[in-house]
């Protein structure tokens, strides 16, 4: 098992800009512009190979979303990524469009984390997605996630990534939004996470779900009550660079 010393070490080392860019990583395209929606967008098109998953991101104009759903439209011609189809790019930013002329990402998930929790803002994030735009397709729904009722069943990696990014205010992650306390947010687990968690013994749940997020985040309130999310870099780079596996060695 990793005692707390070890964690913060690796965390120390690992939530650094040096470790950011030693491999393709999402959060990389988010720091340029320092914007809540283009890390949301740059969080959910965050699945799939790392490398590929920067150059899509790189080759998008953000700038749009400033600009008319007819603009979208004409820009976003050819425009596809994994699961999402041209047509679910564009309605993808119309959608993001949408809501940034309502208002902002931190007041609407702000104002439901005071009511309810993280749980609760994420719920209500996904309502107002579904609610502000009508279309449906597979690429669209996978990208933004199924609405739950009080409890989802996915890990909910990419949006609890995202708050982790729009919370913490280290020289790794953004520190955007001001209203919502680090010490609540949630593990963004990913296959990489678990694993680790698993080998360390952080976990037991072999079931990768938002059970085994709300295991491993109330483990890391163990190591550090007021951010144990600032261990999540440092845990997802050892299993992706399969780093752990030299630290299990006696």
């Amino acid at each position: 098992m990793l005692t707390k010393q070890k964690l913060d070490e690796l965390a120390i080392k690992k939530n650094t800009q040096n470790a950011l860019f030693e491999h393709a990583d999402p959060l990389q395209v988010a720091s340029i512009y320092k914007d809540e929606f283009i890390s949301l967008l740059c969080a959910l098109f965050a699945y799939g190979n790392a490398k590929l998953i920067v150059k899509f991101l790189s080759s998008l104009n953000f700038s749009i979303l400033n600009l008319s759903e007819n603009v979208i439209e004409k820009e976003l011609k050819s425009f596809k990524y994994r699961f999402q189809s041209e047509k679910d790019v564009i309605e993808i930013f119309i959608t993001l469009r949408r809501l940034k002329q309502e208002d902002s990402l931190e007041n609407l998930l702000s104002t439901a984390y005071e009511k309810g929790g993280i749980v609760f803002a994420l719920k209500n994030l996904i309502d107002k997605i579904y609610k502000i735009n009508s279309y449906s397709s597979f690429g669209y729904d996978f990208f933004f996630g199924k609405k739950f009722d009080k409890e989802p069943k996915s890990p909910l990696k990419r949006y609890n990534m995202y708050l982790r990014w729009m919370v913490r205010k280290d020289e790794l992650d953004l520190g955007l939004f001001t209203r919502i306390d680090k010490k609540d947010l949630l593990i963004p687990l990913d296959t990489h996470t678990h694993k680790v968690a698993l080998a360390f013994k952080l976990m037991q749940r072999k079931i990768y779900d938002f059970k085994a997020v709300l295991e491993l985040s109330a483990k890391l309130r163990e190591f550090d009550l007021n951010d144990p999310i600032k261990y999540d870099f440092a845990l997802y780079r050892l299993g992706q660079s399969k780093e752990y596996k030299n630290l299990l060695k006696p």
